[in-house]
């Protein structure tokens, strides 16, 4: 390791088909990942051989043996975020091979503007945590990615040009979360890694800066089959379930994205998700050339083909 250059890795719980696991796995590991900690939420054997095999990575299987334990019960926690902050937050207690960890999703790509150990071993010493902003895929040939928009009074008006008819029920225009991930500097006693934050004590995300030249790309759907396929698990547990909190007051109109599909699907049935999709994410002219023209669209080739292939040459797609 060189002066002014850290180690980082990443830390996921995943439930995906077998190309996605390595895709993720080699892209951060081809970006400088000193270490890859894999979690698979259900057994994948078609990959772990590749995985063990690799010095990067560290994977585990999290069988009923795993759970019994990690928290002293063979049935595994009902929810998959809190199993994904059990994992992380094991691994952040153990003893530390990076001096930076963070906890993303298989469909989350860090896109840093410099070797991101320069830039995270260019932050003070104080600083404990740092936020990635998110950008989120347009479909089309999985290059094309919209940016985030920061919180002010500007965010409204332009949320609403963008996506006049449904932007008003979207945090920031995004399908998924804008708050972003987090690094966290490793070495830290007492310390609980959650899907977007980690604690220190009693403390939420101290010491946090927030990293203007990474981001982090997001796949959420890679187009409207992926999108519809996935649509159910997250209606019901994952980020459109019920209880997620509303991007706009009630008392203003406001309603929880899980209100508004399921009543686009009980009046329109797939024709109302289908314009939905098209609106919020869909490859077309309208919405490519209305972000290019708020200066918001973004083209990033994350390359993932080349280096599945490269780090894994002997896994052959079906």
């Amino acid at each position: 390791m060189s002066e002014g250059t850290d180690r980082w890795g990443v830390v996921t719980t995943i439930k995906a088909p077998a190309q996605d696991i390595l895709n993720f796995a080699a892209y951060h590991i081809e970006l400088g990942a000193k270490i890859v900690y894999i979690h698979l939420d259900e057994p994948c054997p078609e990959v772990m051989d590749l995985l063990r095999a690799h010095p990067n990575i560290r994977v585990t299987v999290c069988t009923e043996n795993y759970w019994r334990k990690r928290i002293g019960k063979s049935k595994r926690p009902a929810t998959h975020q809190f199993r994904q902050s059990l994992n992380a937050t094991r691994v952040y207690g153990t003893p530390p091979l990076v001096d930076w960890l963070a906890h993303i999703d298989v469909d989350e790509f860090l896109w840093p503007d410099a070797p991101l150990g320069s830039i995270l071993g260019a932050l003070p010493r104080s600083v404990m945590g740092a936020l990635v902003r998110p950008n989120e895929l347009i479909d089309g040939d999985g290059t094309l990615f919209k940016s985030y928009i920061p919180s002010g009074p500007e965010r409204g008006p332009l949320v609403h040009r963008l996506y006049p008819e449904f932007g008003t029920f979207l945090k920031g225009g995004f399908l998924s979360h804008v708050v972003g991930k987090v690094f966290v500097r490793t070495g830290f006693s007492n310390v609980r890694i959650g899907l977007h934050s980690y604690v220190l004590g009693e403390n939420r995300n101290p010491y946090m800066v927030e990293l203007e030249n990474v981001v982090l790309c997001h796949r959420h759907a890679t187009g409207w089959e992926d999108w519809l396929a996935q649509y159910r698990y997250r209606l019901e547990k994952g980020s459109y379930r019920e209880e997620m909190s509303p991007a706009r007051p009630r008392e203003k109109g406001g309603a929880t994205i899980h209100e508004l599909l399921s009543a686009l699907e009980q009046e329109e049935g797939e024709a109302g998700l289908r314009r939905f999709y098209d609106e919020i994410c869909g490859d077309t002219d309208r919405l490519r050339e209305a972000l290019a023209a708020e200066g918001l669209l973004r083209h990033r080739d994350l390359g993932l083909d080349w280096k599945r292939r490269k780090h894994f040459p002997e896994f052959l797609p079906n």
